[in-house]
């Protein structure tokens, strides 16, 4: 069997189970207000895998989170998308990715009323945006915008409460990182497309598009790319496979060559070094005999990536654990539990893993909030892949990880009768507690409580990559362009103030890791002064 036919075989095979749907499971934090601010109280923990009110009897057929999101979006198989969480970001600016058309938390599964004209079988999850694909090709987004996140073509919405057509045809899937969106389509030559912030190069397209916000200043700033734009590099190549972390990307080709890019600290690229990198660059481990397979699992975490090998092997590279070296290239993780098995599928949160293999649900990693799903009397963490032993003998079909939380879906088939001994969590009703600020009493609450909570948070923050951070530039986006093309053809550039981005600096700034809070342990290493020179403050 050719490499094409079996992937046409792993793909139908992918779509069959993905029809048949099943039941979504859910662990972690359902304090959405709180994540990642302040300590999450136990009281909003699920600790174990747990079934959600609304969604008990519905055939799921798939789930989407992020390492950065603290929202979740559930298509089931008649197309229906349902989305909740957290509905705003940082400092409680509303972002609106929910996409119910307004700024209100849901701690209950709710259908995106306006996308029911259409069949969603995909979706992606970034830090405060989300889009879905529909199965005619096309792709809607909704939620923050200041990046150009949202694939529209401009940035003069900076929120978007409700879907829009992102300017992308003939969609095959379309991934989020936590400002960035990545989509894969059938065109010719335009085979992967990518807009958004380009920071660490996560785009690309060879540069960060960093400019000086002033001719006389050396504050600096990110152009946002608004309008999908095909990745040069691509041309002659059919990408297969592709998985954002926060701020990097994995995709694999047609004929199993790996390749990473964007934010490199911690060696999540695999390249043997922290170096950014701006424009794909192959994974030297994976080629040769040591090609990746159709049917490999790719997953991509905030600090680490991974995908399956030749015989199912699972590699892992970047941030493991908490503790330990780096793992600055791919390799093997040779742990009994993995060995062996089946991997069909896998997700990385923030820190934390989840994998579906044969009739088991394997997880590990650094958790606070029970995302790892042992239970009441389990550990909160580990370091080691351990069975979810509720779930075992069940058999998953799909996962997904978030900030602080992890979905399952399980198949009904042969496991009602453990789902029956399931919790079920009832949430809050739409808005209780969560009501939609009162215009600018609200802000002049938030506003005068910014100070001192941002101080008393970093003063207690532990160290963070910065690629977790949620930055805000002081940069204006004005690009705007009315003219309706799709998949990066004839692209139009505006000029913008102060210097032009990228020129003459290539790929090999080295600029290694980003600039960290003082008490932080992650240096900027190979960055001297550059690292300290002018960025834009965060929020």
């Amino acid at each position: 069997m050719s490499a094409a036919e079996a992937e046409a075989e792993a793909e139908q095979k992918a779509g069959e189970e993905a029809v048949k749907g099943g039941e979504l499971l859910f662990c972690g934090t359902t304090s959405w207000d709180a994540i990642g601010r302040r300590k999450v109280s136990p009281e909003g923990n699920l600790v174990s895998p747990t079934r959600l009110r609304p969604l008990v009897g519905v055939d799921i057929r798939f789930v989407a989170s992020g390492c950065a999101s603290t929202h979740c979006v559930a298509l089931d198989v008649e197309g229906r998308c349902y989305t909740w969480g957290r509905n705003e970001a940082l400092l409680f600016v509303q972002k609106g990715q929910l996409g119910h058309g307004d700024q209100i938390q849901r701690d209950r599964p709710t259908v995106v009323s306006e996308l029911s004209k259409y069949r969603i079988v995909r979706a992606g999850s970034g830090r405060s945006h989300t889009v879905v694909l529909t199965e005619d090709g096309i792709t809607l987004s909704f939620g923050w915008n200041k990046h150009g996140q949202l694939g529209t073509g401009s940035v003069k919405n900076e929120l978007e409460l409700s879907p829009v057509r992102c300017l992308v045809s003939e969609v095959t899937n379309a991934v989020c990182g936590a400002d960035f969106t990545v989509w894969l389509t059938t065109v010719e030559g335009a085979s992967i497309l990518t807009a958004g912030l380009p920071q660490y190069g996560q785009l690309g397209h060879g540069t960060d598009n960093e400019y000086n916000t002033k001719d006389s200043s050396v504050r600096l700033a990110y152009e946002a790319q608004p309008r999908p734009k095909a990745i040069a590099s691509f041309a002659g190549e059919k990408i297969v496979k592709i998985a954002c972390g926060a701020n990097h990307t994995v995709a694999v080709d047609s004929n199993g060559y790996v390749y990473t890019w964007g934010f490199g600290g911690y060696g999540r690229l695999g390249h043997r070094e922290q170096k950014d990198e701006w424009a794909p660059r192959r994974v030297d481990v994976f080629t040769k005999h040591n090609l990746v397979p159709p049917n490999a699992v790719v997953s991509a975490g905030s600090a680490n990536s991974a995908c399956t090998g030749g015989g199912g092997q699972l590699y892992m590279w970047g941030k493991i654990k908490n503790t330990g070296d780096d793992w600055m290239y791919p390799k093997p993780l040779m742990d009994l539990r993995l060995c062996g098995w089946n991997l069909r599928c896998m997700d990385s949160g923030s820190m934390h893993h989840f994998v579906g293999a044969d009739s088991s649900c394997i997880s590990w990693g650094h958790a606070q909030s029970g995302e790892l799903g042992y239970g009441p009397n389990g550990q909160k963490s580990s370091a080691v892949p351990k069975k979810v032993e509720i779930l075992d003998g069940m058999h998953v079909i799909s996962v997904a990880c978030g900030l602080a939380h992890s979905m399952v879906i399980v198949d009904r088939t042969n496991g009602a009768d453990q789902l029956d001994q399931l919790d079920v969590y009832d949430g809050k009703a739409f808005g209780e507690g969560s009501e939609e600020p009162n215009g600018n009493a609200r802000v002049a609450k938030t506003t005068a409580k910014r100070g001192a909570a941002k101080n008393s948070e970093n003063s207690k923050r532990k160290a963070k990559d910065s690629s977790e951070s949620e930055d805000e530039q002081d940069s204006e986006d004005g690009s705007d362009d009315s003219e309706e093309q799709v998949n990066g053809r004839a692209e139009k550039k505006k000029p913008r103030g102060g210097k032009a981005s990228g020129s003459g600096r290539g790929r090999g700034r080295g600029r290694g890791r980003p600039p960290a809070e003082k008490k932080s342990s992650e240096s900027a290493q190979g960055r001297g002064k550059l690292a300290k020179r002018g960025r834009p403050k965060k929020s």
